[in-house]
């Protein structure tokens, strides 16, 4: 199969069942932002950015790693996965021992004293999905997409449909009859707590679903192997860190940089976490990119049209990312009520969140060189400049300006990382990226929504006849610059 339409295909499995579990997913977000108070919706969001560090901390960089030797051919794949796995099971286990004996020490430093459970519980879905992410890239490797697509969706399922049960059936019947059967099963102490249950309980089943992976995975050990493994691998750790600080710092220091009282510093964090779930769809793109593009990045890469082909995936992954970032734009008046009332006055960091988030897909993209190179040190360096500017950007702006900051700290990290990337790439693995394509794309998807912003607040035209009349010639702009030369390509 032609390597494009390959990669292609796979995205779109990758991204179905990203699209569909996600969807099914954030679909909690109007279920909690319509049911629970921000500042409860803020316990959440805060929790969970700590679990973004955690993560990355017990996958030990290791996915990658795995792709790398597995196609580098020096060792059986059954070994190199053997060895990553034992890796993650030890580390995995001992995690969860120290988090329920720390329990509530870790709830008082979190100032959450009265809910260690929240701890424990956090601890067990980060050991389960650390542990299943392994196999996950098994599947990956093996190009096994629908079974991977499958599994994530029954867990997001499960997910979704726990969260309905507890809160549209415990919640609601307690509140409308405490004696019934279902309203003495919902506990008010527990309460913003049963997300962690639902979602605990989804982790337990994906790593059930997962078990035909995890059989034979412990024959073939090599101590040598593994000591190439982690010197590969931990550079990525660094970088999946800085990573997260980039991606989730904002909402974890928002509590503590705000310069308002706990209880509104938490309903600040919940508005903006929420507001922060209408990139959705940028992120479920990318994330079923990168699903798909690391291996193929990996596999295509002794190939000698490989960097002309990286390039073209490069110009239409920016194409899709522009046309996401006005669909949602364009239409936000429509996708305000994807949260509730009391959270809408932070759409305005939305156009922000999104164009910084596109720009981290840019930067998946131009990231391949230090992959393909072993450089991994250096794409470490790239990371942790980024995250001192998200750093340095959160601690300036967001007691000034409040969580309107922490969307600019995303912008000028990207912005940053994008740059540096690219420049490090020339020199170590030099790409033919048509650069007048990428940034004409991007300075079209600004321009057509200043457009909006212009005909709509000032003119007073119609929010959804402008959306509609802006989309339209975006397309007609993207088939006359590249898609009658893709229509001849395929044509050939």
């Amino acid at each position: 199969m032609n390597p494009l339409k390959r990669l292609a295909s796979q995205t779109a499995i990758y991204g179905v069942s990203s699209v569909l579990g996600r969807f099914l997913n954030y679909l909690l977000v109007p279920l909690l932002t319509y049911t629970f108070a921000p500042a409860q919706y803020g316990v959440v969001a805060e929790f969970y950015a700590y679990m973004g560090f955690l993560a990355v901390l017990l996958t030990f960089g290791l996915e990658t790693g795995y792709f790398r030797f597995r196609a580098g051919g020096e060792q059986a794949p059954a070994v190199v996965y053997a060895t990553a796995l034992r890796v993650m099971l030890v580390a995995n286990l001992a995690f969860l021992l120290g988090a329920w004996l720390l329990r509530q020490p870790a709830a008082d430093l979190l100032r959450h004293p009265l809910h260690p459970e929240y701890i424990w519980w956090c601890a067990a879905i980060l050991a389960f999905d650390s542990i299943g992410a392994i196999a996950f890239a098994r599947l990956r490797a093996e190009n096994r997409a629908v079974r991977f697509a499958l599994i994530k969706v029954l867990e997001i399922a499960l997910n979704v449909g726990l969260n309905l049960f507890f809160i549209l059936g415990l919640k609601a019947a307690f509140e409308t009859d405490p004696g019934s059967v279902p309203g003495r099963l919902w506990d008010p102490a527990i309460g913003i707590g049963y997300v962690f249950i639902a979602n605990l309980a989804a982790s337990l089943l994906k790593l059930l679903m997962l078990a035909p992976q995890f059989r034979g995975g412990l024959a073939g050990f090599d101590s040598a192997l593994l000591r190439r493994l982690i010197r590969y691998s931990l550079p990525m750790v660094i970088i999946g860190l800085a990573g997260i600080v980039n991606e989730m710092l904002d909402r974890a220091a928002l509590k503590y940089l705000l310069p308002y009282d706990d209880t509104t510093n938490m309903a600040q964090l919940g508005i903006y976490s929420a507001c922060y779930k209408l990139s959705i769809l940028m992120t479920l793109f990318i994330q079923a990119f990168r699903y798909a593009g690391e291996p193929f990045f990996f596999a295509y890469a002794r190939h000698e049209d490989a960097r002309r082909v990286y390039a073209i995936v490069l110009n239409w992954f920016v194409i899709c990312c522009v046309f996401l970032f006005l669909l949602v734009t364009l239409f936000l008046d429509v996708f305000q009520y994807f949260v509730g009332a009391a959270y809408r006055e932070g759409l305005t960091v939305v156009p922000v969140l999104l164009f910084a988030n596109l720009l981290l897909g840019i930067y998946v993209n131009l990231s391949i060189w230090y992959k393909l190179t072993d450089r991994t040190l250096l794409g470490a360096a790239v990371s942790l400049i980024g995250a001192a500017i998200t750093v340095g950007v959160l601690l300036t702006l967001i007691p000034r300006y409040g969580y309107a900051g922490a969307a600019w700290a995303h912008l000028a990290c990207y912005s940053a990382m994008v740059v540096i990337s690219y420049l490090l790439g020339r020199r170590y693995y030099p790409v033919p990226y048509d650069l007048k394509r990428v940034f004409g794309y991007l300075a079209l998807g600004l321009g057509l929504y200043g457009a909006s912003r212009v005909l709509v607040d000032a003119l007073g035209f119609p929010p959804a006849l402008v959306g509609l009349a802006l989309m339209v010639l975006f397309f007609a702009l993207v088939f006359a610059v590249d898609g009658r030369a893709l229509i001849r390509r395929r044509g050939t």
